[in-house]
């Protein structure tokens, strides 16, 4: 469903805090086979769901007080992720182009583009109700930093600017993931 309403290969995305990707958070599977149990979560890259996953890791820098207000952002949300679902009727409002909020609700871009709304590094051009991952990894400064494997990834596996394979095509169940470190933040995709 995401794929359809989306209309792009990497459809999902979660922002990270550190280099090795070690502290890396969005709104997904709660249980990684079942679709429906979504809601916060931490993500492990080399849990046995994410591990295989094409995904593209993108670097974008921001000062130490926008990083900490983000982070201060989802440990709001995470000190009550009890009361915290997956946003999937905000999917549908994508696809329709109709503005839903709901309290207490999230997919994963509405969840990042939320958290890093009070900075002034990142402007996106649409309510976070309506952001998609492509919408995230198209930000000025964005820098892609790995495309492979999810699994497979480690600071010595960063490729640099003028190796990357630009063309390369990627295969169903991909990731994006940002993250964000104290010196250069990073987002993935998936």
């Amino acid at each position: 469903m995401i794929n359809y309403c989306t209309g792009q290969s990497l459809n999902h995305v979660s922002i990270g805090f550190d280099d090795e990707l070690t502290e890396v958070y969005s709104f997904g599977r709660i249980q990684p086979k079942n679709p429906f149990s979504g809601g916060f979560v931490r993500e492990d890259i080399h849990s046995e769901f994410l591990r295989n996953s094409q995904s593209e890791i993108y670097s974008f820098e921001l000062t130490k007080f926008e990083c900490e207000k983000i982070l201060e952002h989802i440990r709001e949300i995470e000190a009550n992720k009890g009361n915290y679902r997956y946003n999937f009727i905000g999917l549908i409002g994508v696809l329709l182009q109709i503005e839903i909020r709901r309290k207490h609700a999230f997919f994963c871009s509405e969840f990042v583009a939320t958290v890093v709304s009070d900075v002034d590094s990142i402007k996106l051009q649409k309510p976070s109700c309506f952001v998609t991952p492509s919408d995230i990894r198209s930000q000025i400064d964005m820098e892609l930093i790995y495309r492979g494997k999810l699994g497979d990834y480690h600071t010595d596996a960063i490729i640099p600017k003028n190796n990357l394979l630009y063309n390369q095509s990627l295969t169903p169940k991909q990731s994006f993931m940002f993250s964000l470190s104290r010196k250069v933040k990073q987002f993935v995709i998936r």
